[in-house]
């Protein structure tokens, strides 16, 4: 059955790199978990890997990670004798800082998952809202008052 010899915490070369090393006979399929979920390769996230004899070698490559991809990593090698998983944590990036995030999600239209502190966000929201109204109105009164006032000549004579 296969063995997991190495997994190692996140790493930066010319991408951030989980290795891994495998050994099994049969060569084992290999398959990554983010969180217990099944993880997609894409290419941002992709393993790349080699065998040698009955070990494999090779790492799970992240290029440009943010902290959504903060988490941990699960290997699961299987092959015909059985199966085998070791866990690791991947840490790349802290949270952006909430304010900003809030500001952000206020300014532009976000997936609903980026917003995160609802109450924050609606207290925000009305803010804005009042101030937008006072705005408004203060422009009205302006209008109103220049065209009262502005129009009258100080010398009397009709333009």
């Amino acid at each position: 059955p296969p063995r997991i010899l190495t997994l190692e915490e996140p790493v930066l070369h010319l991408e951030h790199c989980i290795a891994f090393a495998v050994h099994g006979n049969p060569a084992p399929t290999l398959h990554w978990l983010h969180n217990g979920q099944v993880l997609r390769e894409t290419e941002i996230i992709h393993m790349e890997f080699y065998q040698q004899g009955e070990v494999s070698e090779g790492c799970l490559l992240f290029n440009k990670p943010t902290h959504y991809n903060n988490g941990n990593y699960t290997i699961v090698a299987t092959n015909q004798l059985g199966s085998a998983n070791q866990t690791i944590k991947g840490h790349f990036l802290e949270k952006p800082f909430p304010v900003l995030l809030n500001f952000f999600c206020f300014l532009f239209v976000t997936p609903k998952f980026l917003c995160l502190d609802s109450k924050a966000f609606s207290f925000q929201v009305s803010i804005a809202v009042g101030l937008a109204a006072f705005a408004c109105v203060l422009l009205v009164v302006l209008f109103i008052m220049i065209n009262k006032y502005g129009r009258r000549s100080k010398f009397g004579m009709k333009g």
